[in-house]
């Protein structure tokens, strides 16, 4: 058969080989997905096992290392749904617009399953007592496919035009105050079920991300361009919305429905400068995200460096890495807790959102240092096994495999 490689023009006909090859990935955007999920499990042990008592965004009483240990991590969400629609436009070199469509739409459903199930039950809470539920990241990223199963049908320019718009505009509805269960889930986090037995709690409303993975789309066409265009455009485009988040937030009117303010020392002033909104993600928080994800992808475009090259194994495998990075988190958490207090009961209690994913047990949390070296482990713990599915999507072609 004949395999296809990689050229600034798109791909060119390469060796004549019996041997089955992998579907056409950009390394650049495989490093990317892959140096944020390895930045989500920071963020992730930090919640399991770290002093939780202080809010990393409370002015008041953060520190320093504790707020960037933090907002590193707001790289996380964004970019990743930025790139899962970049990946179901290049997905369209071996689909056709109505596998795709169709391929998200379960996708998505699959994915809000996943939440449901074993998302909830055997990673972030390890109990099946549904007494509390948070709708959290896989719910917002199932629904965000299902609706792009529908603008795939669209011009691209409709599809690039709603994500604009949305993420732009969506500030806009900040002033609605509301209760009610659609709106929740839409724009404003909120218990969309609250009863003694049971609650629902949604923490990743709608319709910011959406946006974001609508545009992700429409960055897939870049790489159909030629290099220097498309390095020309990756550059332009991280600097122009890293630079329309610095006036943007200078100004201090629209973007962010927290503005910044006056702190004790110049240091915290730009500390809240820089604390901009997550849920849901304002315009400010996503410009000062997306940014610097573009002009990453601009500098890493020429070639993967050689220390970044392990990188590339989470990130062509980021749902398989998602599905057990919490999971080992969580397992930690229960073993240093047994080894500490010869209990283990607050590991699987969470009853309030205010106690999620775990209650903390009296004296519990670590000291940064600490949490970062049970970060390191948790992803060279990992890396092994992403390695091992890597090769096994490589080497198969199985419909299931597209599922993580």
């Amino acid at each position: 058969m004949a395999i296809y490689a990689a050229s600034d023009d798109g791909l060119i006909p390469a060796k004549t080989s019996t041997i089955a090859v992998a579907p056409f990935r950009i390394e650049s955007v495989d490093i990317l997905r892959g140096a944020v999920m390895i930045l989500m499990a920071l963020d992730h042990t930090r919640d399991f096992l770290g002093v939780t008592s202080v809010s990393p965004t409370d002015m008041a009483r953060t520190t320093t290392a504790l707020f960037f240990t933090r907002w590193i991590t707001h790289f996380c969400a964004p970019v990743f749904f930025l790139l899962t629609g970049t990946g179901a436009y290049l997905s369209l070199k071996r689909k056709s617009k109505r596998q795709l469509s169709r391929f998200l739409f379960t996708r998505g459903l699959w994915l809000i399953f996943l939440e449901w199930t074993l998302f909830r039950c055997l990673g972030f809470q390890f109990n099946f007592d549904y007494h509390l539920t948070i709708l959290n990241v896989l719910w917002a990223l199932g629904w965000a496919m299902i609706v792009l199963s529908v603008l795939v049908r669209l011009p691209l320019s409709v599809t690039t035009a709603f994500g604009l718009i949305v993420i732009a505009g969506h500030n806009l509805l900040d002033s609605i105050q509301s209760s009610n269960p659609v709106w929740s889930i839409l724009h404003s986090p909120n218990f969309i079920l609250e009863t003694p037995q049971h609650s629902v709690f949604v923490a990743y409303p709608l319709i910011p991300w959406v946006g974001v993975t609508a545009v992700g789309y429409s960055l897939g066409q870049i790489y159909a361009w030629t290099w220097q265009r498309r390095k020309s455009f990756l550059l332009r485009a991280g600097l122009g919305s890293a630079a329309a988040f610095v006036i943007l937030r200078s100004i201090n009117v629209y973007g962010d429905p927290a503005p910044w303010t006056m702190q004790k020392s110049t240091l915290f002033t730009a500390l809240s400068f820089l604390n901009t909104s997550k849920y849901p993600p304002s315009l400010l928080y996503l410009l000062m995200t997306l940014g610097p994800a573009l002009v990453f992808l601009w500098a890493i475009d020429g070639g993967t460096p050689r220390l970044l090259r392990p990188v590339l194994v989470f990130g062509k495998v980021p749902m398989f890495y998602f599905l057990l990075h919490i999971p080992l988190i969580h397992l930690i958490a229960v073993v240093v807790c047994y080894a500490r207090y010869r209990h283990v009961h607050w590991m699987f209690e969470s009853p309030s959102v205010s106690q999620f994913p775990i209650t903390p047990p009296p004296g519990w949390g670590f000291s940064l240092p600490v949490v970062y070296m049970f970060w390191v482990c948790v992803v060279i713990a990992l890396y092994p096994l992403c390695r091992w599915f890597a090769a096994l999507k490589r080497r198969r072609s199985d419909a299931w495999l597209s599922y993580f």
